[in-house]
């Protein structure tokens, strides 16, 4: 019984050993065994390890990608327009000895506090070049700018045990203060073109208008010049009968041609003919003793 009451205490002690002796990794994790501080073992593979209990401790990092938002900053492009640009990050733990070496025990807040100003930096650097315009950072050519920003940001994070996956501009905005005269600027320019428009669609406007009144004459003059010669044939073809028929009966012609002026005399009821009865003109209406009837 006293070595069964002895015994107890043995066993429960250790049981609290070999617990404090064992630790698991998550497929999700790292971990750094740590002796006094100082890095003793990487444990990168997830699964059961062990560790000395009560001199040693275990630190775990996060092996998945990770997201960060950056502060939002003023950029000035090479047109001195100046922009206000934010991003986001993603970035992984991919060295934890040299993570732990540089941030310590600040872990991830310090890591990420430092990345963003890395972040910041390369922003203004690159946003702020020669030839990087703000219509190219607003454009879909800030792709390659974003790239340019990852690189150089990810060559600075290796320091910190850390690799640098992506980088995204999120906002690209005008400042406020900016925005009206911006808007102006571009209303003025759009004013420009409309009228620029407007002004070439009146011109090719007019240019048919006169290609088209052109026309017009041309279709009048040339069926005006059918026309008379039309009139001029059918003149000629009247005549050509009136001459052929005086040549077959010059007494009828001659009566007939006196019919015609005596209709085109006598005309309309106010019409008024002052001419001596005994005139030629009346020889058909003259009796037999020339006397007008």
């Amino acid at each position: 019984m006293k070595r069964l009451t002895y015994l107890l205490p043995i066993g429960i002690v250790a049981v609290a050993i070999i617990m404090a002796s064992v630790f698991i990794v998550d497929e999700r994790e790292k971990a750094l065994v740590l002796q006094f501080g100082q890095i003793k073992r990487v444990k990168e593979d997830p699964g059961i390890a062990l560790k000395i209990p009560l001199i040693q401790e275990v630190v775990y990092y996060d092996d998945r990608i990770l997201a960060l938002d950056t502060d939002t900053i003023e950029v000035t492009p090479s047109d001195d327009r100046r922009l206000v640009v934010d991003a986001f990050a993603r970035y992984r733990i991919e060295d934890v000895v040299k993570f732990r070496q540089a941030v310590g025990v600040g872990g991830l807040p310090a890591a990420e506090t430092r990345l963003s100003s890395i972040l910041n930096a390369q922003i203004r650097e690159v946003l702020g070049a020669d030839q990087v315009t703000s219509d190219t950072i607003l454009s879909e050519d800030r792709r390659v700018l974003m790239n340019r920003i990852r690189d150089q940001a990810q060559v600075q994070a290796r320091a910190l045990g850390l690799n640098v996956v992506d980088v995204r501009l999120k906002q690209t905005n005008l400042p406020e203060q900016n925005l009206n005269a911006t808007f102006e600027r571009m209303r003025a320019e759009r004013e420009r073109e409309a009228a620029d428009e407007i002004a070439r669609g009146n011109e090719a406007a007019q240019r048919v208008r006169a290609q088209a009144d052109r026309t017009v004459v041309e279709l009048v003059s040339e069926s005006q010049k059918e026309a008379e010669i039309v009139r001029g044939e059918a003149d000629a073809e009247r005549n050509g009968i009136f001459a052929a028929a005086y040549g077959a009966d010059p007494e009828f012609f001659e009566f007939y041609r006196s019919l015609s002026a005596y209709e085109g005399a006598i005309k309309g009821e106010n019409s008024s003919l002052v001419i001596a009865p005994d005139s030629e003109f009346f020889d058909y209406f003259n009796g037999a003793q020339g006397t007008a009837k």
